[in-house]
């Protein structure tokens, strides 16, 4: 890829697969902006969280090449394809990650599950300013198009500004309900999670086989989260890292400590 000097390297990917109509509006929108290396799924790979290839050779297929553009398939994860892409494609690190636009929301206890969120966050690992896009969409109809000015405006803002060491965004934006986006919201990730329950049926052969089906519920009830961001029509923008440790909860076991146990 012949680069730009004067525009960022941008690396893409997604957990929606190569021919994603959310990759490519993100694609299209990025390179308005810098030098594009594309590196996504051959195939969806949702809710596989940071999952990594270590048992099976990863096989890449180069599908474009132009002035400030290439573009790869990968046969492995989201968190490959980021990999991959700066240690043996760039051969360096990118000025910028940027993973979506998902088919879906990504807000609360979802950037758990989230391949598009793992791929930024493999981002953050190596301390590359990292943004995953998200719409609040499961339609097959989804409008993307929507999300070009809020990508534009948040993107322009980390490559001029920054993000603080190994702080990666999640970013969702609301979905078309016939009302205006309201505008961003810096906000909390929310605590919500899925109520599961494992829906056991039977194939053709009398074997028992079961399908992972649960119910969305938001728990909390701050006015400071990407939930209620959603629900009110704002974009939320939750900063993330990888750091899982609870530190509140530190000096509540300090008294646990002790010495030799022998």
């Amino acid at each position: 890829m012949k680069i730009d000097k004067n525009k960022p390297v941008i690396l893409v990917t997604n957990d929606d697969g190569i021919y994603a109509t959310g990759l490519r509006t993100l694609i299209d929108i990025m390179r308005e902006i810098g030098n594009v290396l594309v590196v996504a799924p051959d195939k969806p790979q949702s809710g596989m969280g940071h999952a990594v290839t270590i048992i099976s050779p990863l096989r890449v297929q180069k599908l474009a090449e132009e002035d400030g553009y290439e573009e790869y398939s990968c046969s492995g994860t989201p968190a490959d394809c980021v990999k991959l892409g700066q240690k043996a494609i760039l051969g360096r690190k990118p000025d910028l990650i940027v993973s979506g636009i998902n088919h879906g929301s990504n807000s609360s206890v979802n950037v758990i599950y989230s391949g598009t969120m793992a791929a930024v966050l493999e981002g953050a690992l190596e301390n590359v300013p990292s943004i995953g896009f998200s719409l609040n969409d499961y339609s097959v109809h989804a409008d993307f198009s929507k999300c070009k000015p809020y990508i534009l405006s948040i993107t322009r803002n980390v490559i001029g500004k920054g993000l603080p060491e190994y702080t990666c965004l999640n970013v969702n934006i609301p979905s078309n309900n016939g009302s205006p986006i309201k505008g961003i919201k810096v906000v909390r990730q929310a605590m919500a999670f899925w109520e599961e329950k494992f829906d056991q049926r039977m194939d053709p052969q009398e074997r028992t086989y079961f399908w992972l089906t649960g119910v969305f519920k938001n728990y909390d009830t701050g006015v400071d989260t990407d939930e209620w961001a959603l629900h009110n029509n704002y974009v939320s923008v939750v900063p993330v890292h990888f750091d899982l440790t609870s530190h509140k909860t530190i000096p509540l076991l300090k008294d646990w400590e002790t010495g030799n146990l022998n």
